[in-house]
């Protein structure tokens, strides 16, 4: 099956460490920046910070209701934080946080390597998917920066 990329970044202002705990946090932190209306729930399976926590939900898009079931790892602590698809093998977001600036700024950059459907409807999906999460991922980064700063993390 093949697969194809997308992928969005934004700097923030504060450091990769604090920002990388608030991602990894799916009982508080993860939820509190997920782009609304699109995610409509998230619940915590097993876990709730980091590696090994399994999370539950929903997104809804374009009317429709797509279900979410996701196992966290860390492939480098502090730095990667990746959620695959426990309901579709192979694919997977990523939260990668790239320190700048002596660790004033991070690059967060969320990728996401998605499975096309064969034929037609994958072509549909190459074509329409894109646009439409790297909006998702915008709003996240935005989420990112705004909770920092309401929870005076960012860095002055």
């Amino acid at each position: 099956m093949s697969t194809f990329h997308v992928e969005e970044s934004l700097v923030i202002e504060a450091r990769a460490a604090d920002l990388y705990t608030v991602v990894a946090d799916y009982r508080v932190g993860h939820p509190a920046i997920l782009p609304r209306p699109f995610f409509q729930e998230l619940t915590v399976e097993k876990g709730g910070v980091g590696a090994g926590t399994i999370v539950r939900g929903s997104v809804k898009v374009m009317g429709k209701s797509y279900p979410l079931h996701h196992s966290i790892s860390e492939p480098e602590p502090g730095r990667v934080l990746q959620e695959s698809d426990l309901d579709k093998p192979g694919e997977f977001t990523r939260f990668i946080f790239q320190p700048l600036n002596g660790d004033t700024q991070t690059r967060v950059t969320i990728a996401t390597e998605f499975l096309a459907s064969p034929g037609l409807m994958g072509l549909m999906e190459r074509l329409t998917k894109p646009g439409l999460v790297r909006k998702m991922y915008r709003q996240e980064l935005g989420n990112l920066a705004e909770y920092v700063r309401q929870q005076n993390i960012a860095t002055n």
